[in-house]
């Protein structure tokens, strides 16, 4: 394999979010920047919220793809640009609500908190929804209700 962006990024879709398991890290936007100078790689990595207690498991999964490909890498947890949602990509957005996840709406330049109230059911795409709490099991969710088909909900936070 021929060490450039293209190829690790591809072959770093493999390692999931250990939360959500239908997701790569990759789709979700957790990769933030890959160097490949010879043959070493340097990848950085910006978790979707300071104090993740997941990181450590995808940067464990990133080195175990990275040890395949060459023997000489680097990973680095990087804060200094914050994460923000708008990095999901298409495919990852889609894999979110495949997992009944109501993926987060994508938004200009500020994000307007109304969208905390206004959360498509990923189970029946109604409206008629509720925030029952901006607290979810992990810090990147909030607990909503569907009064269309009645199921309960998470969305994955829009930051």
């Amino acid at each position: 394999m021929t060490l450039d962006t293209d190829n690790i990024l591809k072959a770093l879709e493999v390692v999931c979010d250990p939360e959500i398991p239908t997701v790569s890290i990759v789709d979700l936007g957790i990769i933030t920047g890959i160097q490949c100078n010879g043959n070493s790689v340097h990848v950085t990595m910006t978790p979707t919220f300071v104090g993740c207690p997941a990181i450590d498991v995808m940067k464990q999964g990133v080195a175990d793809v990275l040890q395949t490909i060459t023997d000489s890498f680097s990973i680095d947890v990087n804060y200094d640009i914050p994460w923000d949602s708008n990095r999901i990509s298409e495919k990852g957005r889609k894999a979110l609500k495949d997992f009944g996840l109501a993926p987060p709406p994508t938004y200009d330049l500020v994000l307007d908190l109304q969208v905390l109230h206004q959360v498509a059911c990923p189970y029946c795409n109604s409206k008629n929804t509720e925030m029952q709490t901006p607290f979810g099991p992990t810090l990147c969710r909030s607990i909503h209700y569907c009064h269309s088909c009645l199921q309960a909900f998470e969305q994955f936070k829009p930051v």
